[in-house]
């Protein structure tokens, strides 16, 4: 089980979930659909076939629907706590909790990891600038040592 990326949102798949929810993927679905109201496309969407298909190629644990003729719903940070409301059980309440969780976990360490990348691109940039820098004096003055204490302070070392 995990949470996917798909059209640029953190899901779950019906399967994943039915499963967590300790039921039938066909019962979670029939749920949904006899509370549709509670499920606007933003919260839940059908994959496409092309979807379907990298999915299969991508995760060896959905080799099993290769053949399947129904294409999964996938559901966002807002439809997972829905499936709450329909499915009306202590297990489904437990598991919605976890679940968002999870997906709150998820947006900390991307945002995180986002910061981090945005520092390097900026680290490397000063390094590149430094670099661009030091060529040029050298070339002027291959003597200028100074030059190449501050490469060497960024971790790289032109001679």
């Amino acid at each position: 089980m995990g949470i996917f990326t798909l059209r640029g949102q953190q899901v779950l798949l019906d399967r994943d979930l039915a499963a967590l929810y300790s039921v039938e993927t066909k019962v979670l679905n029939q749920a949904v659909k006899r509370n549709i109201e509670r499920f606007p496309p933003d919260f839940r969407f059908q994959l496409t076939k092309d979807e379907f298909q990298e999915l299969i190629t991508n995760c060896d644990r959905f080799a099993s629907l290769k053949h399947s003729a129904t294409l999964p719903f996938a559901f966002n940070e807002q439809g997972v706590p829905m499936l709450s409301c329909v499915l009306k059980s202590e297990t489904a309440i437990k598991v919605s909790i976890n679940i968002i969780r999870a997906f709150v976990a998820m947006r900390q360490f991307l945002s995180i990891n986002a910061q981090l990348y945005q520092r390097m691109a900026t680290s490397e940039e000063k390094q590149e600038a430094v670099l661009l820098f030091a060529v040029g004096k050298r070339r002027g003055n291959p003597a200028d040592w100074g030059v190449v204490a501050l490469l060497i302070s960024f971790g790289r070392v032109i001679l």
